[in-house]
This record gives structure tokens, C-alpha cells and sequence, in this order.
């Protein structure tokens, strides 16, 4: 019996290891350098990550017809 109890134990053992080194990136939690920032297009408002925005005179755009158009200006 107490053989038994020791080969399950190897198995249960065995299948765990494998299946850790064999996905190894899903136990870890997403680190701080995969995060982008996000910007505001001056335009429409819309918000996309900085390294997929334009930017011009400290505004940041979603787009080149964006850019092109310029800050949306207030209807007050």
C-alpha cells in the first residue's frame, strides 16, 4: 500500500513539473515594462498608447488627419 501511495505521489509530482516547465510564461504575472502609456488624442479624445500616437506642439493625436486638423476647439 505504501508503495502505491509513493508511485502516485511521483506521478502527480512528474505531471506537475512538466506542465510548469513546459508553460513557464503563464505562471508569471505581466511585468511593468510590458504596460504602454496611454495618450489623449487632442482631437477626437480618444485614448491609444504613446508609441502608436503623433505628437505635435505637446498635443498628442490619434491620427495624421488628426494632426492635420489640430485641437478640437470648444463650441462654448
Amino acid at each position: 500500500m505504501f508503495r502505491l501511495l509513493i508511485w502516485i505521489a511521483l506521478i502527480v509530482a512528474a505531471v506537475w513539473l512538466w506542465r510548469r516547465l513546459k508553460n513557464p510564461a503563464a505562471a508569471q504575472p505581466p511585468s511593468q515594462s510590458e504596460t504602454q502609456p496611454m495618450v489623449r488624442c487632442a482631437h477626437c479624445g480618444l485614448h491609444v498608447p504613446q508609441r502608436e500616437a503623433q505628437e505635435s506642439a505637446g498635443n498628442w493625436y490619434c491620427s495624421t488627419r488628426h494632426l492635420e486638423l489640430g485641437p478640437r476647439q470648444s463650441d462654448q
